[in-house]
């Protein structure tokens, strides 16, 4: 009987040395990102913005040393004559506060000063690659004629692509006649107006035909102008109206025109302040000359 009683108690330890093994391994506490499989859990902010668990390269993947708990111990009283220790809660230093005017700097910041330093016209600019409040009011300045969005007077991407299309439009490139004419540069999507051999508007940007919609180089003549016309095929509106080959006409744009994954159907866009300024210039017999091709079409 005594072998008995020895034996099942033998057996009741390994059944609870068991269940404890199970529960360590179903806990999710249990090595997090480490060797075992486990996924590191992302919290709330890498949920939201995306943000990999995975520390980046340039930064310490080193586990910080569990820490030693000790027994409280009453802080040294200062000697007299001395000053108190420093408080880190309030010693420490806060975020400093970027100043007034200043904006922060893109990756094509000696770019964009030398293309807004050559176009003129936004203030000055100092063309050395670092940004500067009076470059950072340049910049917001040009942005906002072009509607970049958003005005934060950053050089980036956008900023530049616009400046150096802006910048590099050859406008002898355009066939003008002694009259009014008005320039198409497809392969920079910028356009001007030339009157006598001198440009009285622009160079500024447009976007015309997509792809299986190019708009066609060559030489026409306005022969229709209406404040509001309406688009039977695409059921729009078009501002400030300008027709001259076909159905290919000046007009407002209807959407936002740095949108480089669309375009017209073939039709000029303009952003709405140069649509006006062209409605202004143009008139019926006009010349409108486009030269080069929009790159994709």
């Amino acid at each position: 009987m005594t072998q008995v009683r020895l034996h099942l108690r033998v057996a009741a330890l390994a059944v609870v040395a068991l269940v404890g093994v199970a529960g360590c391994a179903l806990d999710p506490q249990a090595d997090p990102g480490g060797v075992g499989g486990g996924l590191a859990p992302v919290g709330p902010a890498g949920q939201g913005s995306g943000a990999s668990a995975v520390a980046a390269p340039d930064q310490p993947t080193r586990s910080e040393p569990t820490p030693i708990r000790t027994k409280a111990t009453t802080a040294p009283k200062p000697v007299r004559g001395t000053p108190a220790p420093p408080n880190p809660s309030t010693s420490q230093p806060g975020p400093k506060k970027a100043p007034a005017g200043w904006c922060p700097q893109g990756e094509h910041q000696r770019e964009v000063e030398g293309y807004l330093a050559k176009l003129g016209g936004f203030g000055e600019v100092i063309v050395d690659g670092r940004q500067s409040p009076a470059d950072c009011k340049a910049i917001k300045k040009f942005q906002k004629r072009y509607d970049i969005r958003p005005v934060a007077g950053r050089a980036g991407p956008l900023t530049y692509d616009v400046a150096k299309r802006l910048a590099t439009t050859d406008v002898k490139r355009c066939k003008a006649g002694s009259g009014t004419t008005f320039c198409i540069d497809l392969t920079r999507q910028t356009t001007w107006v030339m009157r006598g051999g001198e440009v009285v508007a622009g160079p500024t940007v447009t976007r015309t035909g997509m792809s299986g919609f190019a708009t066609p180089a060559g030489t026409y003549k306005i022969f229709n102008r209406d404040l509001k016309e309406w688009s039977d095929p695409y059921e729009v509106w078009l501002p400030y109206w300008q027709q001259f080959n076909g159905g290919i006409g000046f007009h407002e744009t209807t959407t936002w025109l740095h949108n480089g994954a669309i375009g017209s159907h073939g039709c000029i866009n303009l952003l709405p302040a140069d649509a006006v300024r062209f409605w202004e210039l143009g008139k019926v017999g006009h010349r409108v000359s486009l030269v080069g091709r929009r790159p994709g079409t």
